[in-house]
């Protein structure tokens, strides 16, 4: 027979709880970032496995050009996007979609807006033989890289006895990719106790960002996601039709749907949303005030929110004391 825990046991339960301290409380902070992000088993990262990735990730002779590389899109000093309202591609060409910050994309359950990319192996490849992003077929990849004298080296290192192959390629960017994360922010600072890391602003933005904003329906937890998907009501250029979500798969809910992102760092990926409509975090809340501008197919979350000036303006206060300490980021040599 299982104990029967007591209205009182609770009870004594609760107080002790709330009798830690505030640093031991902080460990129950479900806004605290974790140390790393999650890693698969057959991928766990080594030193030899991030080297590996942090060089082809910077290597442009991963493009059919031999001009573009990961970090041509993926800047480290852009936020990890490219500062463009959408990505430009092989042979110059405009995308339809903003290139995605890749700040704490380890944590992510799906890849890419729609979500079309189950994992960051998958999703480094993606890219890489997109014939509209960097137009490299991934067999000629893996006879390029194994005709420079360097990468054989490399790769036995990283993947001892897997050779060059499509499969080490996406995993050893992705054991890279998994590295870049945000640092430790004002935002986290606070939350671990010292009341003077954000202002009086930032705090207020914080009340409305969980209260009337709305905000933590979809922008929830440690990396601001809730790893779904949303169609908040966004204008496409020229009346053009993205159906989002809806070509991965075909539920009505996902019409014009795309994936949360994270709001690390948001202050450094401008410009915003899928489609690069709006240069300022201001413009964002005030698309999120009027609930939004395309009403077909518009995500129940989404309605009018009356905030007053004080409060938009609080509210963006907020999320730039998101922003953390920012990675140090050398270049790799490449092989010759």
């Amino acid at each position: 027979m299982k104990p029967m825990v007591t209205l009182a046991a609770l009870g004594a339960a609760a107080i002790a709880l709330a009798a830690v301290s505030g640093a031991d409380a902080s460990r129950y902070d479900q806004y605290l970032r974790p140390a790393k992000a999650p890693e698969p088993a057959d991928n766990i990262g080594n030193p030899a496995r991030v080297e590996l990735g942090k060089t082809l990730f910077f290597d442009p002779r991963l493009s059919g050009s031999n001009w573009i590389s990961c970090a041509t899109c993926h800047n480290p000093s852009r936020g990890w996007s490219d500062g463009l309202p959408t990505g430009v591609g092989h042979g110059m060409q405009v995308l339809k979609r903003a290139t995605p910050s890749l700040i704490n994309c380890g944590f992510n359950t799906t890849l890419m807006w729609d979500g079309r990319a189950p994992n960051l192996e998958e999703q480094a490849l993606g890219p890489i033989a997109a014939a509209a992003e960097m137009n490299q077929d991934l067999p000629g990849l893996v006879s390029k890289l194994s005709a420079i004298q360097g990468y054989p080296k490399l790769f036995n290192a990283a993947y001892p006895g897997e050779g060059i192959s499509e499969k080490t390629i996406g995993k050893a960017i992705a054991a890279y990719e998994r590295t870049i994360l945000s640092g430790e922010s004002p935002f986290d600072r606070w939350r671990k106790g010292d009341a003077r890391a954000v202002d009086a602003a930032a705090k207020r933005g914080f009340e409305v960002f969980e209260g009337k904003g709305k905000c933590v329906k979809c922008h929830e937890g440690f990396n601001f996601t809730d790893n779904g998907f949303h169609n908040i009501g966004v204008k496409e250029p020229n009346g053009e039709v993205d159906v989002g979500r809806f070509a991965q798969r075909a539920l009505r809910v996902n019409y014009g749907a795309f994936r949360t992102p994270s709001l690390r760092d948001v202050a450094l990926t401008a410009p915003y949303m899928h489609n690069g409509a709006y240069a300022t975090l201001e413009e964002v809340v005030e698309h999120y005030d009027r609930g939004g501008d395309v009403t077909e197919h518009l995500s129940p979350n989404m309605s009018p929110l009356g905030l007053t000036a004080g409060e938009k303006s609080d509210l963006v206060a907020f999320m730039k004391s998101l922003t953390g300490k920012q990675l140090v980021v050398t270049l790799p040599h490449l092989p010759n």
